[in-house]
């Protein structure tokens, strides 16, 4: 029986897992990078329980968390300092990692598998009997295309699957700093996440060297979105976090949060994966959660099924509600960002302390993936 073959759009942590888990189980896949290298955006992640059993699965665990601390601990705290809930992560995973390390390590995985990764080739469209079209204007065939081609997919609008796009009202600025020597000492894997009016700042370490930070503010907030970061106006609303202000370089992405979601998230002989199919905003961080949940649960349907169309409809029909509740948990914990000081503290109070809160914000942590 002649092997199944599979194109990937999209070098990023749907793509990246899809290929390993389908090369696993005996497809032939070509993974297309429209960058000239494999790299993320996005200098710091954080991968629960649910997405450290997928990186067991397909065997990126070792190499994704060599270096990372475990996350233990998770503080709000106001713009001077005073703390407003604590949150800590007993009984299941977590670690804070250098996104690009995760890529590497992915990226490898699939590598060891037989995955052939090529870059600086842009999939432009996608057809319902499986034809990968790229930019130079060859083509690919495959029993399965995977668009895994991030929130502005052209694969996925070329099908007409876009159900909803919300631009969310807020975005965030990621960068890396260098620890100093003290901090590479210590070991802490505290994150503590300050804020001020509308703005916050999200400081984690992710690595023996490197301490994540994230800048998060309103979208039409033009100074504090501002790259290179305005270093003296973020130490005026944050007085308490000069010194690590200070220690801020030129670098720096700034991304508006969005929302999708699609009528289906396949067509024929199409898959979405990723970004593409449910983007959302960042606030209970399973992003690439959810992306590799999904990847991996995609391959496994289709070793269960061989009819591929019949195997597409199962694992949306499964996979998808968890998905969906994991967006609007995400979505709702963002909605405080525009409301009074003193009422978001009240509200952030509650949800750290809150069960039942606590259990909605976790459901998809503490998953266990189809195939895990």
């Amino acid at each position: 029986m002649a092997r199944r073959h599979a194109e990937i759009a999209g070098a990023g942590f749907a793509g990246l897992t899809a290929a390993c888990a389908l090369a696993q189980r005996g497809w032939t896949v070509r993974v297309h990078e429209r960058a000239d290298r494999l790299r993320t955006t996005g200098a710091g992640i954080y991968i629960y329980e649910n997405g450290l059993r997928v990186l067991e699965a397909v065997g990126a665990y070792d190499a994704a968390i060599k270096g990372a601390p475990v996350a233990h601990t998770r503080e709000v705290r106001d713009g001077s300092g005073r703390l407003i809930s604590t949150h800590s992560w007993n009984g299941s995973r977590v670690f804070s990692i250098v996104r690009q390390n995760v890529i590497n390590a992915l990226a490898d995985a699939a590598l060891r598998a037989g995955v052939e990764i090529v870059t600086n080739s842009t999939a432009v469209a996608a057809s319902l009997a499986g034809e990968l079209t790229l930019a130079d204007g060859t083509s690919r065939k495959a029993d399965l295309v995977v668009a895994a081609d991030g929130s502005n997919s052209r694969l996925r609008d070329g099908l007409g699957l876009l159900g909803k796009r919300k631009y969310l009202v807020d975005g965030c600025t990621r960068l890396l700093i260098d620890k100093t020597a003290p901090e590479r000492t210590g070991g802490d894997g505290k994150t503590i996440e300050y804020w001020s009016g509308t703005r916050r700042i999200l400081c984690t370490p992710c690595s023996e060297t490197d301490i994540y930070i994230a800048l998060t503010m309103l979208d039409s907030d033009g100074i504090a979105k501002a790259v290179p970061v305005r270093k003296d106006e973020w130490k005026r609303w944050f007085p308490p976090l000069e010194a690590l202000i200070d220690r801020i370089g030129t670098q720096g992405r700034y991304d508006r949060f969005d929302l999708i979601k699609l009528k289906t998230w396949s067509a024929g002989r199409v898959a979405v994966l990723g970004d593409a199919a449910h983007a959302l905003p960042p606030n209970i961080g399973q992003g690439g959660g959810c992306a590799m949940m999904n990847a991996l649960s995609l391959a496994v349907y289709l070793e269960r099924e061989p009819e591929i169309a019949m195997a597409l409809q199962t694992w949306e029909r499964n996979e998808r509600p968890l998905t969906e509740h994991t967006q609007r948990i995400s979505y709702w914990l963002g909605l405080p960002t525009t409301w009074p000081p003193s009422l978001r503290a009240a509200a952030l109070g509650l949800a750290g302390r809150s069960q039942w809160l606590t259990r909605l914000r976790t459901r998809a942590a503490l998953h266990r993936p189809t195939g895990t």
